[in-house]
């Protein structure tokens, strides 16, 4: 089977999955904001979640798979399984012990985190205690997460997709139940969010150890640290942290100046940021984790030219996917919120102020997504210091933007200015990485958006006009807005897949190519 068909087969599978996953994490959102809407302990929980969280997006989804991945699977290739599995018991058991230290200092010093990074939070009476408290019950999150990733990385390279991105369901639904059920039981009821998260952390390890042992990789110490594929995971790790990371970072700045600004602010931005990464989720993630392991054996192997081919399908596939879903996104913000959202504790100026973050965001969405193909090709070629320094300026050019726009765009502000330093980052990579490995098929990839911007035009006028029949700023009427809302984004998806096929996209052969394969196998 050709890499296309790997990678497409691969992102199939991830997609897929995801799609259960992001549901989930929709109708989770939903309970939240008819339980607890926006306001004093959204901003508490949403902050204090943010921290674990943000660990999670550079150490475990970030650093650690972007390190580990094309490490291991250099290894699989060129030293067999046993040495495989070696090194998957070692890091296994490095990780523990790393992960175990930094979660016990997380819990001591969590006042001291949460001051320096909400330092808005101090000024509201109990505000500042219900953050610390919420974040020191959800900080071993990022214990089990890390692992979970790991995890991701040797399932990834050993071809099985579906059990790492299945596993975020539970946690889904681990928080679902907590807030549902031991809300009660708490004197500040969103304490049970906090509960959920941790149960769901531990479900989510738990899923992926049978799957480990059926593929031959039973878990067991292995304490040879010293080893030379350790040292290279972490001479790849240390500055992965802030390559692969730099988007999140500068989401964790957003979130830092929002403390500053009127309350509620903090819950916009993370609302807005969840409706943001459902697209992120189901194909941007799942694309970059299809390309991870192709790239990084092709780079063991030598084989520039298929690296470069896998690198370019990665680039036009996102690009394919992403622009029809930017503009979507913009189109329907506020319809989404109305109708997902809006009810019980959450109000129409709520949405509409969330729905505004969601635009400013919704425009980056393909910066994001090329970005998230780009920087691990440098890991794989074993370049470190390249999406170090990129990520360094990005963060530069965000944390200035953020102080400009904040002022005069609010929360809006922030959001745009995160999207606007993706785009410089995302230009930087570009340039970068044709310097380094020469062209890589730059003007399929332009063709590719051209073509799906022209395809998205019709798209954007049909879906506009849709969802112009009914006025949303109206509470109820569920049954209403998801037949216009979904009527209308069926026939948008379907308006979008027949101009690109009338343009001749190469990306909507490979798709109707999989499907067929797919539906004959079934």
């Amino acid at each position: 089977m050709s890499e296309k068909r790997n990678i497409a087969r691969a992102a199939g599978i991830l997609g897929s999955a995801t799609v259960l996953s992001r549901i989930m994490g929709m109708v989770r959102d939903m309970v939240v904001s008819r339980l607890f809407g926006a306001g004093l302990a959204t901003d508490a929980f949403f902050a204090a979640f943010q921290i674990p969280n943000m660990l999670r997006r550079f150490f475990a989804e970030g650093a650690l798979t972007a390190a580990f991945v094309p490490t291991f699977s250099s290894t699989l290739t060129l030293r067999g399984d046993e040495k495989a599995r070696e090194l998957a018991n070692t890091c296994f058991t490095l990780l523990t012990i790393v992960m175990a230290v930094i979660t016990l200092a997380g819990i001591v010093l969590s006042p001291v985190i949460v001051g320096l990074m909400f330092p808005g939070f101090s000024a509201e009476p109990g505000k500042f205690e219900l953050t610390v408290l919420l974040n020191r019950l959800m900080f071993p999150y990022i214990f089990f997460i890390s692992l979970v990733a790991l995890c991701m990385g040797i399932l990834n390279t050993l071809r099985h997709f579906f059990t790492p991105a299945i596993s975020t369901v539970f946690l889904n639904i681990a928080m679902i139940l907590s807030a549902l059920c031991l809300r009660g039981f708490f004197a500040v009821p969103i304490t049970a969010l906090a509960v959920g998260v941790l149960i769901g952390g531990c479900i989510q390890l738990l899923l992926q150890l049978p799957v480990l042992w059926g593929k031959g990789y039973r878990v067991t110490p292995n304490f040879n640290f010293k080893s030379p594929e350790i040292r290279s995971i972490a001479l790849l790790m240390v500055p992965s942290v802030f390559g692969v990371g730099v988007y999140y970072l500068n989401i964790m700045v957003s979130a830092i100046l929002a403390s500053l600004l009127p309350q509620g602010s903090v819950s916009f931005l993370y609302y807005a940021q969840r409706l943001f990464e459902f697209p992120q989720g189901i194909f941007t993630v799942s694309v970059a984790q299809a390309v991870l392991p192709s790239m990084s054996r092709q780079a063991a192997e030598g084989d520039m030219d298929g690296m470069k081919n896998s690198i370019s399908f990665g680039l036009r596939l996102m690009l394919f996917i992403t622009i029809p879903a930017m503009v979507g996104l913009i189109i329907c913000s506020t319809p989404i919120f109305s109708l997902i959202f809006m009810g019980g504790a959450f109000t129409y100026d709520t949405a509409v102020k969330s729905a505004s973050a969601l635009m400013y965001y919704s425009v980056g969405l393909s910066f994001v997504a090329l970005t998230r193909v780009l920087a691990p090709v440098f890991y794989a070629l074993k370049d470190t210091k390249t999406p170090v320094y990129t990520a360094l300026i990005t963060f530069v050019i965000n944390l200035c933007l953020s102080l400009a726009l904040m002022g005069p765009l609010k929360h809006g502000g922030l959001a745009l200015a995160t999207t606007l330093s993706a785009f410089c980052n995302m230009l930087l990579l570009l340039w970068l990485l044709r310097r380094k490995i020469g062209p890589f098929g730059g003007n399929n990839i332009s063709m590719t958006a051209v073509k799906s911007s022209a395809a998205s035009i019709p798209m954007a006028v049909l879906v506009w006009y849709g969802c112009s029949l009914i006025d949303w700023s109206q509470a109820g009427h569920k049954m209403l807005k998801t037949s216009v809302l979904g009527c209308t984004i069926l026939l948008g998806t379907a308006v979008y897949i027949l101009a690109v096929k009338l343009l001749r996209s190469e990306e909507t052969v490979e798709a109707a190519a999989l499907l067929r394969r797919k539906l004959k196998k079934g």
